[in-house]
């Protein structure tokens, strides 16, 4: 499966982290604040299960997957959008027409999650006609604020669940991702 597919493939590698590691990185950053002792704590123990799951066989190593967690955490479309490699992406052909595309999607409501950001992934597929890097780059870049592989994909599957959670640093979901990447574009 190509790394430009928004869908979760199977595991080509072995997962060697889980939610307890996800929690201790969340701890060691100031992340976790009042989620851990809300009664939420299922929830909770829910999402860094989850994120452990999605981010884990991306991550070679504690600080790979400390630095995707740091993008759910962190996201600033003003930032974002100053980057030159940003500025490169919003260049091409159909960027903006597909991150319009995109912004409707998003903005029609529920949470994206796997099977809802599929359907978004489809739905866009049918309305723009790019595909591939052309389309999942603008995407990464308004929802995980940057450009790079699928590994993001990930990212944005973890954010509206985040979003719900006490952390010490909000989270901000993916409609507020989108309102504000394209506040800051226009």
């Amino acid at each position: 499966m190509s790394s430009d597919a928004p869908t979760e493939a199977p595991h080509a590698t072995t997962n060697p982290f889980t939610g307890a590691d996800v929690e201790t990185i969340l701890r060691e950053k100031g992340w976790l604040g009042g989620a851990a002792e809300s009664g939420d704590s299922a929830m909770l123990h829910a999402w860094l299960a989850r994120a452990a799951e999605l981010l884990g066989p991306h991550a070679p190593d504690r600080a790979a997957l400390a630095n995707l967690l740091h993008l759910v955490f962190s996201y600033d479309a003003v930032s974002v959008l100053r980057e030159q490699h940003s500025q490169e992406v919003l260049s091409r052909s159909g960027a903006r027409e597909i991150i319009r595309e995109l912004a409707n999607r998003v903005l029609e409501g529920g949470e994206i999650e796997s099977d809802r950001f599929k359907e978004i992934v489809e739905g866009m597929k049918a309305a723009v006609p790019y595909r591939s890097r052309a389309m999942f780059q603008p995407i990464r870049m308004a929802l995980a604020g940057q450009t790079g592989e699928g590994e993001l994909d990930r990212v944005i599957l973890l954010l509206d669940a985040a979003a719900k959670l006490d952390f010490a640093v909000p989270v901000k979901g993916t409609r507020q991702r989108m309102l504000e990447f394209c506040a800051a574009l226009d």
